[in-house]
């Protein structure tokens, strides 16, 4: 016979709990004294198994029906999801004898087959469970319907992954035989027999050039091909800020100045970056003079007006340039207004020229001790000694390097550079030889410079109107300076 209800039916019809399990068949679900059992049974069911429910949830009094939507492959690939498991209807009974004994949770379809083989009617909770269902079944194909509708929307407006990955890539990584517009240089393209070769430089190799019709070109001389190369070295790029070099010496008379200027003019002619040379002589210096050209101002101009330089034009006017491009800023032509200049305008002098100035090279005067030496010094990246060909200008020049030295610039003498100048025609009195020798010992580098008779005339000096050997020397003064500004930066 059918089982009765609970008599506190009301209370307990949400719990689906039974006054007795008589009419319960339980013979194959197995339930263990003490334990819960989960029985998996097929429920004929009227639902469509190709229908697909989006989360529809139809809940009744005693029946909860879950349909999860199985999603197709290829969107839950495109999601980034796990795919979708279909699920069954479910319901859960719960079922307690009139004894004390352990609850059992059997599914739906175990409910449906006790009432199977029970005679007994359905309940109004049954009804409600039965009516629940069928109207879930006649809504699930319209709910489908929708869902789908809404995520085909969605698949729309998504913007999938590989149409919005953007790579950058060389014309080389997607085709190997094809090559870029960079391996078309000129040592490829250009045949060596046709491309125009400056003319040569060599008196009788010009010569043979120009009868030949500038068919036969022989190249440059050897003389012309060591001043290329001289060139290239004085040319050499110089990293980082502003290099000052000063010039020194303690006798006067040595040619301090005339040094001054032709570094100055060696650099200027083979660089493209600008040089300066300052005229830092306490005693009226005469390093204007030897260019030929002035401005008319100096360096007292450039202390007073040093908040007005805001660029190149304004100190342009100030200084004075030569046809090598070296500018030149000349010191106070009255003696009494000269002793003026300090330590501190040299350095205000200093800070301008760096602003706009590669090499900053300085005529110092014969003062070591004087305040502006002090200043120079400080900036001083390398060191240029003057020496003469005679003994007591020699040993001057030796004493200047070692009060360097005992005044905390030994490293400064170590990189430094001696100047032999000969002032005087005619053979020296003195041994270079040997002046070279001891110098040698003490500094980096020492370079002779020949006398020339422009250079003598105490007139202004043109570059190009010296003799070969002078201007030779001059740049090889300038490259061992700039090789030693160099060195100095990739020490630092």
């Amino acid at each position: 016979m059918a089982p009765e209800r609970n008599e506190n039916e009301g209370e307990n019809a949400d719990n689906g709990v039974l006054a007795t399990t008589d009419g319960t068949e339980t013979t194959g679900i197995g339930i263990v004294e003490g334990a819960t059992a989960q029985v998996e049974v097929t429920l004929p069911t009227a639902f469509n198994e190709e229908d697909d429910f989006d989360d529809d949830v139809v809940r009744g009094e005693d029946v909860t029906l879950v349909q999860l939507e199985q999603l197709p492959a290829e969107r839950d690939e495109v999601r980034g999801e796990a795919p979708a498991t279909t699920a069954v209807p479910v319901a859960s009974v719960s079922a307690a004898s009139a004894e004390p004994a352990p609850k059992a949770s059997v599914s739906a379809a175990a409910s449906a087959a006790a009432a199977k083989t029970a005679p007994a009617p359905k309940t109004a909770a049954a009804a409600q469970a039965s009516s629940s269902v069928a109207s879930a079944s006649a809504t699930a194909p319209a709910a489908s319907a929708a869902s789908r509708a809404e995520l085909d929307h969605h698949e729309r407006v998504r913007p999938r992954t590989s149409e919005i990955t953007l790579q950058s890539r060389r014309l080389g990584d997607f085709e190997v035989d094809r090559e870029s517009s960079d391996l078309l240089t000129a040592d490829r393209l250009l045949d060596p027999a046709h491309v125009v070769r400056t003319e040569p430089e060599g008196a009788w190799r010009h010569l043979v050039y120009t009868l030949s019709g500038r068919r036969i070109n022989l190249g440059d001389s050897k003389r012309a091909r060591a001043r290329k190369q001289l060139e290239d070295r004085i040319a050499a790029p110089l990293s980082g800020g502003a290099r000052f070099v000063p010039v020194l010496s303690r006798k006067g008379g040595v040619g301090k100045t005339t040094v001054t200027t032709l570094l100055g003019m060696a650099l200027a002619d083979a660089r493209e970056d600008r040089i300066i040379a300052v005229d830092a002589n306490p005693d009226r210096g005469t390093l204007a003079e030897r260019v030929g050209r002035t401005s008319g101002k100096t360096v007292r101009d450039l202390v007073r007006a040093r908040g007005d330089v805001h660029g190149f034009n304004d100190i342009s006017q100030i200084v004075a340039r030569d046809h090598t491009r070296l500018d030149v800023l000349a010191s106070d032509a009255d003696p009494h207004v000269s002793e003026a200049f300090s330590d501190a305008d040299y350095r205000d002098v200093a800070e301008v020229a760096a602003h706009f100035y590669s090499v900053v090279l300085t005529d110092t005067g014969t003062g070591i001790v004087h305040s502006v030496m002090e200043a120079t010094l400080e900036h001083a990246d390398e060191l240029v000694i003057v020496a003469g060909l005679s003994i007591d200008e020699a040993r001057l020049a030796s004493e200047t390097l070692t009060w360097l030295e005992s005044n905390g610039y030994a490293e400064r003498v170590r990189s430094a550079v001696v100047v032999l100048n000969t002032s005087r025609p005619g053979a020296a009195l003195v041994r270079a030889d040997e002046l070279d020798a001891h110098f040698r010992s003490r500094v980096r580098s020492v370079v002779r410079l020949p006398y020339d008779p422009h250079i003598a005339s105490g007139s202004a000096i043109s570059f190009r109107d010296l003799q070969p050997e002078t201007r030779d020397a001059a740049r090889e003064l300038a490259a061992i300076v700039v090789e030693g500004l160099r060195a100095s930066s990739v020490a630092a």
